[in-house]
């Protein structure tokens, strides 16, 4: 086991700190890619966080391929993966040139991180987000076609056309980049199994539901002829990390971090004993529309959640209690855990602590992992 970094791709952007991210201490630097973040424009204003006095918009996303070309030719060692781009808002045939593009500037440290994608991202921007999984296998097919071939190929598929399409561009070292899937639902766990060399889950709300997914990732792979075993094993593990349990009770009653729910099913919440504030119908972030998402109804939203929905939901504690909840996750196959703390959202107090809490998490994670190896 050992944790993995992000390296966040929002203005303003630093990149100071990636000698220390690529120090050793992490497995590999996470890069998100975004148009749109989770929260609702209706509450990023001072009336509900101090937040907004930092930042005129929670969205202000830079391209995350290309802030991984940059931190690409600034580190030497940890390899960089995006976390990850989706199939609908760029062409397959661009996504491969781009992936081998930075690859050659890594070095061979270059991880492609693909999904199938958000609303948020999508559907605002004219893009079509109809069978998005469907679409998502047919550009898997299309990235290998062009790594792999060594003439003009033509493709004939439901969503992409190639005609004497080529792409001359050798991969670096001889070998191509990883890819790495996001995926929860069961056809996607299907193709993570059959096509990725690592996998994240959307959501894994305990450490059986990881190990289940996980299960399903793995017989995939080995019904593929694939080594089930070579598929590494991720996730981005949201938390709430306090101090105390008064630094707790004042996180869970922020307006952005009570909005952690809005990427939460109904399904999912209900089988931790709470409705969730959206009704029983809400699909959690593949349910998220700017559009639809007005002042009034996010009003609505946060007058009904209620703390021990979030609390239900989330690992949170210190940062060893929380390290102690991620080490059932790592018992249960996780490898390469990013410690995300949630908590930060509620302040820009809190966010002052929050980088210090996740290390200290770190820490007592590895010291976990350490102690058992040892046993």
């Amino acid at each position: 086991m050992q944790p993995a970094a992000f390296l966040r791709t929002t203005l303003p952007l630093d990149l100071s700190g990636l000698a220390h991210l690529d120090s050793g201490r992490y497995h590999s630097i996470w890069l998100p890619d975004h148009m749109v973040s989770f929260w609702p424009d209706s509450i990023w204003t001072p009336e509900f966080t101090d937040l907004a006095r930092a930042s005129p918009s929670p969205h202000r996303h830079l391209d995350g391929m290309a802030v991984a070309a940059a931190a690409a030719v600034l580190t030497e060692t940890t390899p960089l993966a995006t976390a990850v781009v989706d199939t609908v808002r760029r062409h397959p045939a661009s996504l491969a040139q781009s992936a081998l593009t930075i690859d050659h500037l890594a070095r061979g440290r270059f991880i492609l991180g693909l999904g199938s994608g958000e609303r948020e991202n999508i559907v605002p921007y004219g893009f079509g987000f109809d069978r998005p999984v469907s679409r998502f296998e047919e550009a898997l097919r299309v990235i290998r076609l062009l790594w792999e071939s060594d003439k003009p190929v033509d493709f004939d598929g439901q969503f992409y056309r190639l005609r004497e399409a080529r792409l001359d561009t050798e991969p670096y070292g001889g070998r191509f980049p990883e890819i790495w899937i996001g995926a929860s639902g069961p056809r996607m766990l299907d193709i993570a199994g059959r096509h990725a060399d690592g996998w994240w889950p959307a959501g894994a709300w305990t450490p059986e539901h990881y190990a289940d997914m996980l299960a399903t990732v793995r017989g995939a792979a080995e019904r593929a002829g694939r080594d089930p075993m070579a598929i590494t094993p991720c996730f981005i593990q949201i938390c709430l990390i306090a101090r105390d349990e008064a630094a707790l009770a004042d996180i869970v009653q922020a307006p952005l971090v009570k909005a952690l729910l809005l990427q939460v099913s109904a399904e999912t919440l209900s089988t931790f004993g709470h409705d969730h504030p959206l009704g029983a119908d809400w699909r959690g972030f593949h349910d998220i529309d700017p559009a639809t998402l007005t002042r009034d109804r996010i009003l609505d939203f946060l007058d009904r959640v209620h703390p021990e929905a979030l609390l239900a939901v989330l690992p949170h504690g210190t940062p060893r209690q929380v390290a102690r909840i991620v080490k059932d996750y790592v018992d249960a196959g996780l490898r390469v855990p990013k410690i995300m703390d949630y908590g930060a959202m509620a302040g820009l107090s809190h966010a002052a602590a929050s980088a210090g809490n996740v290390r200290e998490a770190e820490d007592e994670l590895v010291r976990l992992c350490g102690a058992q190896n040892h046993e």
